[in-house]
């Protein structure tokens, strides 16, 4: 990794980046069931204020992951899926790696017990990274959604935080 890779929380600036990154992974279509890329406003109602991170190459963001609550009952609040994208052009260079493990320091410092995970079986490269990090497989969600008319799977994926949650 380059001396200029820096970690670092989200900065409202930071969108414009967010969002083309988001946008590569809609135009793969293995990363989302989305089509078009949502708005500023959009994107900020659906993910946590908390752990939204982002990888920097200089002053470009190549990567960013943050936290969706699962249910907005008291007894789940623990409980977080992930999203995490990078550039097409920084893919393949562990900058996923450290970004997944930041992100779960982050959500542990925050109070999560399980973060989860819902990926298309063909993501292959990301289902091994989430492996590498302790998430099992649960199960896959068969024909849980079509993306372009196409009946798409999604393997969901958990991990149990061995420091929340212990108890």
């Amino acid at each position: 990794m380059s001396e200029t890779i820096v970690f670092d929380r989200m900065k409202e600036a930071d969108w414009e980046d967010v969002r083309d990154i988001y946008i590569e992974g809609i135009q793969t279509r293995n990363a989302t069931f989305d089509t078009t890329a949502p708005t500023r406003e959009e994107w900020n109602k659906k993910y946590l204020q908390e752990c939204r991170l982002v990888v920097r190459d200089g002053e470009k963001v190549i990567g960013w992951a943050a936290l969706l609550p699962i249910s907005t009952k008291d007894a789940f609040y623990g409980v977080a899926e992930l999203s995490i994208y990078l550039s097409s052009a920084s893919a393949g260079k562990g900058i996923g790696t450290k970004l997944l493990d930041k992100l779960i320091e982050a959500s542990e410092e925050y109070g999560f017990w399980t973060l989860q995970a819902g990926i298309f079986p063909e993501n292959e490269a990301s289902i091994k990274l989430h492996k590498r990090f302790g998430f099992r497989e649960v199960g896959v969600r068969e024909r849980l959604g079509k993306l372009d008319d196409i009946w798409r799977d999604v393997v969901l994926m958990e991990r149990r935080s061995k420091v929340v949650g212990a108890d």
